[in-house]
């Protein structure tokens, strides 16, 4: 077998990064070198992103992109793209598959830089019924991890691709979580990041139907030393039990990011959302009850269609009530094959300016939230360094900045004395 020379391109969630991880470590432990530089190569990997329109059109562009740069590598494409859009995908590259059977994608690879000649395989999403286990962590070793704990979803919201693209909800038994998170310990990371494509939906699938909360049991338990952060909820699973239990773990990071969309309840509505207002910032005050000095982080999508003038300055309103400490805010991109793309569209213009409104609110609320942490003590994971200058985030996602000696992979308390350029500055407790 031939040693190839690889470079891996990685669009769209943390779902997708922990896969371009396991392929990296997969790739590794068969003699391949997996590498940051992007000409010269063999071959290159695309990890896809079908989440909106745009996404799928970087995708595409990375493609062509990769191909202009290495013209003889053997371009590979993976991912929700090449799940939604096979026959778009299979025009630009070598070997195509979809978002699952990454141990097979490996060996097509191989066979595609043995013999040149190329392999489409992209299956029916919404039939798989089993969790593809994957290696976690990184050949490299890194700080934090990802483990991916869940893949798939039904819920099927009007603007969303997703479900077709992943499939149904599978998730990884509990007893293989703890296992997972106990190794990822033993390698020597600090930090756990539990992800998934609907993590709230953890266990649906499984004998007795273990949820999330005993999930995050299990993995807390598992790797002790380790700070355990929650990936993207659903405002549902967040109740008082579900507090209650997280709340009593030592080292759970007190940060969770959840699925909003819209702060309008005719928005949501029409965004087919499990959800009103009413119940998401019921989620919002429990958390804050149970979690002192919690990052609060939120998706919002602005423009969708439909969304009058009048929902838009709801959703501002509703969104500053929240008092969030940072938000992702996109202006709505038509997906097709949604039912929302057969919806009446407003106009771009429109969309942008909402987004552009969102985001200044969000700006404030971020910089309050900031402000609100100077004076405090964080215990803070430091992961980088840079000319003397450490930057590493606290439990509530607050990023952090001290001078000073090695402190890589450390959880430090550390002194917030001051704010600057939105970052926060700090001395490290001794």
């Amino acid at each position: 077998m031939s040693i190839m020379r690889i470079h891996i391109h990685t669009l769209g969630c943390k779902v997708n990064q922990f896969e371009s991880a396991a392929l990296e470590t997969m790739l590794s432990q068969r003699g391949h070198q997996v590498t940051a530089e992007e000409t010269g190569l063999d071959a290159v990997i695309v990890n896809t992103c079908a989440v909106t329109a745009e996404a799928g059109r970087k995708s595409r562009q990375a493609v062509r992109h990769f191909r202009e740069l290495n013209p003889g590598a053997v371009m590979a494409v993976c991912g929700c793209w090449s799940q939604a859009e096979a026959k778009a995908a299979s025009a630009l590259g070598d070997v195509v598959f979809g978002s699952g059977d990454k141990a097979g994608f490996v060996e097509a690879l191989e066979r595609a830089l043995a013999e040149r000649t190329p392999c489409a395989r992209v299956d029916n999403a919404l039939e798989r019924r089993a969790f593809e286990i994957l290696p976690a962590g990184s050949p490299e070793g890194r700080t934090r991890a990802l483990l991916k704990i869940e893949d798939g979803c039904v819920n099927f919201c009007s603007y969303c691709v997703i479900p077709y693209t992943r499939g149904r909800v599978r998730s990884l038994p509990l007893e293989k979580c703890a296992a997972e998170a106990a190794g990822l310990a033993r390698e020597g990371y600090r930090e756990i990041v539990l992800t998934g494509i609907e993590i709230a939906s953890y266990g649906a699938d499984l004998p007795g139907r273990p949820t999330l909360t005993d999930a995050v049991l299990a993995v807390a338990g598992a790797a002790p030393d380790c700070r355990i952060r929650l990936g993207s909820l659903e405002p549902r699973v967040v109740t008082e039990d579900f507090c209650r239990a997280l709340a009593a773990l030592p080292n759970l990071c007190p940060h969770f990011h959840l699925s909003l969309q819209s702060g309008c309840d005719r928005t949501l509505l029409a965004m087919r959302r499990k959800y009103d207002s009413a119940r998401f910032y019921e989620s919002v005050a429990l958390l804050r009850r149970y979690f002192d000095n919690c990052g609060l982080t939120a998706d919002l999508i602005t423009g969708f269609p439909g969304e009058t003038e009048a929902d838009h300055r709801e959703t501002l309103a509703f969104i500053e009530k929240c008092a969030f400490s940072s938000m992702h805010v996109f202006p709505y991109s038509l997906r097709p094959g949604t039912a929302a793309a057969g919806m009446e569209q407003l106009p771009r213009a429109v969309k942008e300016r909402r987004a552009r409104e969102a985001a200044a609110v969000a700006r404030q609320m971020k910089r309050r939230f900031l402000e609100a942490q100077v004076g405090r003590v964080l215990p803070v994971l430091f992961e980088t360094e840079r000319d003397g200058v450490w930057t590493g985030h606290a439990g509530n996602y607050c990023q952090v900045r001290v001078r000073g000696a090695a402190l890589r992979n450390t959880v430090a308390n550390t002194q917030i004395t001051g704010l600057s350029n939105g970052t926060l500055w700090g001395n490290v407790l001794l």
